[in-house]
């Protein structure tokens, strides 16, 4: 026996946690049935599970795929308003998903898999996977400014965990700030920037966890290779 949201993730609907919101929406059924509550346990094998209204199944191969997002593309696999979209960017016979998020205008290393259980594993807050990101800032960071950014800073009415950060390059006009968080909230980089009057003048993740963008070109994208794919099945 399985639960449900784990099935579903395993069958590249969605990371376990967007299973759980597809769920509580009405759009799956069990063997007929809609489902509305979280702990549904089902029989793989038996059980036909459907999401609005197609069947689903594990995949027989599960897919890491990493990519470069270019500015102005959105980090889901459909926007309303007709963005361009990461999954566009990556053809595939596969239905895949983006592991979280980035914004519309950062730009770096993001995911895209078919399995569900990688993505819970990647954007978990138990797990606490470092982030690293490279922005570039309008002018210069101050030492106070650069301790306040370290030790944590309120946004949204919350103070963020500490943070990793220090200069990594300055020209006359700009400065570019190596910044590690393992935390995931909306936009958090740019108002961790915001709250110390800075101006973003890019935004680039360039790690997650033991997982490097290297020389990767906006736009490009690869298949994880051996090791790293070891990573990501050592976090249990």
């Amino acid at each position: 026996m399985e639960r449900l949201q784990k099935f579903m993730a395993a069958c590249g609907v969605a990371s376990r946690r967007k299973c759980e919101e597809i769920i509580k929406e009405g759009r799956v059924s069990v063997n007929g049935i809609p489902v509305l509550e979280m702990g549904i346990q089902i029989d793989p094998e038996k059980d036909c599970v459907t999401v609005d209204g197609t069947n689903i199944r594990k995949p027989e191969k599960k897919i890491v795929i990493m990519l470069n997002k270019p500015d102005y593309v959105m980090s889901t696999a459909h926007d309303p308003e007709g963005r361009d979209t990461v999954v566009q960017l990556v053809p595939s016979e596969q239905r895949l998903f983006p592991v979280g998020r980035l914004d519309y205008h950062t730009e770096g290393l993001i995911l895209l898999t078919n399995d569900g259980e990688i993505a819970y594993r990647l954007t978990h807050p138990k797990y606490e996977i470092e982030k690293e990101y490279v922005a570039v800032i309008k002018g210069r960071l101050e030492r106070r400014e650069l301790l306040k950014l370290q030790s944590g800073i309120e946004i949204d009415g919350e103070l963020t965990a500490p943070a990793k950060v220090k200069i990594v390059g300055q020209t006359e006009h700009t400065t570019s700030v190596s910044m590690i968080i393992h935390e995931g909230r909306n936009r958090q980089i740019r108002k961790m920037l915001e709250a110390v009057e800075k101006e973003v003048l890019q935004l680039t993740r360039i790690r997650m966890g033991e997982l490097f963008l290297g020389k990767l070109k906006p736009g490009e994208y690869r298949l994880l290779n051996g090791s790293e794919m070891s990573y990501l099945n050592q976090l249990r």
